[in-house]
């Protein structure tokens, strides 16, 4: 409890004072020179006044004070709507103009606590292992003209070495040669390239695997899937040269979206800018850092209140003009995001059933790089098929999914894309009741219960970073510490999605997040083995400009790898949220159409009810 005082200079009253004084020796002689009777009749009437006014004074203070301590939750929400106003219209100017002055990336170049040798290690393996192409120098901008122009280059199925038919089975390659706008062949590489292999009538997709040969030729390779006719779908998302300027923002310029937090006690509040790293010579900071994990975050200190008033967290807004207006030219929609390529000849092929005289052991040699390029799965008759030893069963009925959850425990940790999972669910089963917790919409924590069949789904966000709207200071929460509270065991589900807010971040950032949750996953699993483990991936989006420079698909992939090396090896299963969205023939969102959340709800559930073997 914090205490007001309040003191008073006399110092500032000594000139009315001086006034009352003369005031006071003026009726003092004139009352001396009236004669002592008219002097004391004089005082006696003034006394009686006064008295009388003391009265009055004293039962309205009485009443006033009465009133007070019946209203004080009225006057301190009065006083917090209207007198507190010009100290948020105060921070508000603050956080307007506090971001503009980041202009040095020095101030993150330290972030949470130093990591051990072996984490240290890991984070050079790591960042050597998406290490991403480009031009031969980035000190200058290059001319629009010069850049991958996706209308002038090309690509070609190339035959195979046996003829030009196609078999289950087989590998198609296709070549991909880039042009600038002049139409003449890049030679360095660093484009993003996203490769599909459908077919419209099928319901079949699946994605291609693209090699970079660095010298502005690129492969796409599929693994040929299904009979019937097989399209090539080949895609610019990002030119060479806006990689490099992505690349760039994402180093230099960590705090291009910026948070907020509401610090409040009694009638007063203020607002002032939060992020994982602030430049303390700016002004004072208050640390938020966790303190079991390590985890920083920082706001800079209110004005007037201290540290521990802060009320909640939210999203601040975007960054502007971050980059210059030749930048500008390589994020165009319609131009070089997003764009096919046309081919130069067939763009599909028709694929045969599997060559009867294929012998299994000439196969065999074959099997290492086939496992390397192979898809996690693909699409067929609008089905979601997984390689690799897992099954997918089809829960299409709200019966099946019951019977799958019954007597579990499902905790869904993370974004809004697996907070997608949750709607879905509560949607698909009546049964399923959500529990109000008077949580905000769209933020959580929410939970819904199905008491007949012993069935409880939990969705929590994880914490900072998350750009929601606003999140309560008691509700944030790290991934981490709540798998540290969970028992575990084999009637329990733990579902995770963490990508989408770290794009704008360093990756040094996110690989530090992942690794205390992987800790976390250990420790859970080491005292409960039976618990299930999911990790949905990242998935594509929509992309424009603006988009691009804070949640290009890039920044996703980048991330895409990492997790997945994180956690290989683990016994831990994987949604490929990734795939799942390059192979569909929908348009790319981040929160994808329920046609896919349904393929994705069946791999989860598959995992969780695998389909029994027959003996």
């Amino acid at each position: 409890m914090q205490t007001a005082t309040f003191s008073f200079d006399i110092g500032k009253f000594d000139e009315s004072q001086l006034k009352r004084s003369s005031v006071s020796i003026a009726v003092v002689t004139a009352e001396r020179d009236a004669g002592p009777d008219s002097g004391r009749q004089r005082q006696v009437t003034m006394c009686r006044n006064l008295s009388k006014y003391a009265l009055i004074f004293l039962f309205l203070a009485l009443f006033g004070l009465f009133w007070l301590l019946r209203n004080i939750h009225s006057v301190e929400n009065w006083n917090c709507h209207t007198i507190s106003a010009l100290y948020q219209l105060q921070s508000r100017i603050q956080s307007s103009f506090l971001p503009t002055f980041y202009h040095n990336h020095t101030f993150c170049a330290q972030l949470g606590q130093k990591p051990s040798p072996e984490d240290e290690l890991e984070e050079r393996y790591l960042l050597d292992s998406i290490a991403w192409p480009g031009p031969l120098t980035r000190s200058a901008q290059t001319a629009m003209r010069l850049t991958s122009d996706p209308l002038h280059s090309l690509f070609a199925i190339l035959p195979t070495k046996g003829g030009r038919e196609w078999h289950v089975g087989d590998q198609l390659e296709v070549l991909v040669q880039m042009h600038d706008f002049h139409g003449r062949p890049k030679r360095y590489g660093g484009d993003f390239i996203l490769a599909r292999l459908h077919s419209p009538e099928l319901g079949a997709g699946v994605a291609g695997n693209v090699l970079d040969h660095r010298n502005g030729f690129y492969s796409a390779l599929f693994p040929l899937l299904w009979v019937g006719s097989a399209q090539v779908e080949v895609t610019l998302v990002h030119s060479s040269e806006a990689v490099s300027v992505l690349q760039r923002l994402r180093e230099e310029r960590p705090d291009r979206v910026f948070f907020k937090s509401l610090f409040r006690l009694g009638f007063l509040s203020e607002t002032t800018v939060c992020n994982m790293c602030l430049p303390p010579d700016q002004q004072p900071l208050c640390n938020y850092t966790d303190l079991y994990t390590g985890e920083p975050w920082y706001c800079y200190k209110p004005k007037i209140l201290s540290c521990d008033t802060r009320v909640n967290h939210a999203k601040g807004g975007y960054l502007k003009h971050l980059i210059s207006n030749q930048e500008a030219l390589l994020f165009q929609s319609g131009v070089n995001i997003k764009v096919h390529i046309h081919p130069s000849g067939p763009d599909r092929v028709t694929v045969l059933p599997p060559r009867k005289d294929k012998v299994e052991a000439e196969s065999s040699s074959a099997k290492p790089d086939a496992i390397m390029l192979a898809p996690s799965g693909y699409y067929y008759e609008k089905s979601w098929r997984p390689l690799g030893g897992a099954t997918l069963r089809q829960f299409n009925d709200t019966s099946a999914i019951i019977r799958c959850l019954k007597d579990k425990m499902i905790h869904l940790y993370g974004d809004s894309t697996i907070r997608q999972w949750f709607e879905y669910l509560i949607a698909f089963v009546p049964g399923l009741k959500e529990f109000n917790l008077h949580s905000p919409k769209k933020v959580g924590p929410f939970m819904a219960v199905d008491n007949a069949h012993n069935i409880l789904l939990k969705y929590r966000c994880h914490g900072p970073p998350i750009s929601f709207s606003t999140v309560m200071s008691s509700e944030l929460r790290y991934i981490s510490n709540e798998l540290d509270g969970l028992s575990g065991g084999p009637n329990t589900v733990v579902v995770l999605s963490i990508w989408s807010h770290f794009t704008t971040f360093p990756v040094e950032v996110y690989i530090r997040r992942l690794r205390h949750i992987r800790l976390a996953l250990v420790r859970l699993l080491d005292r409960a083995p039976g618990t299930l483990v999911v990790i949905r991936s990242a998935n594509l989006r929509a992309l424009d400009q603006e988009v691009s420079l804070y949640n290009s698909d890039w920044y996703s992939l980048q991330l895409d790898e990492v997790l997945r090396a994180m956690f290989k090896g683990m016994s831990v299963r994987l949604v490929d949220a990734w795939q799942m969205t390059v192979a569909h023939p929908l348009p790319h969102a981040v929160h994808p159409p329920q046609v896919i959340v349904k393929n994705m709800i069946d791999m989860l559930l598959s995992y969780v009810c695998p389909e029994e073997k027959k003996s």
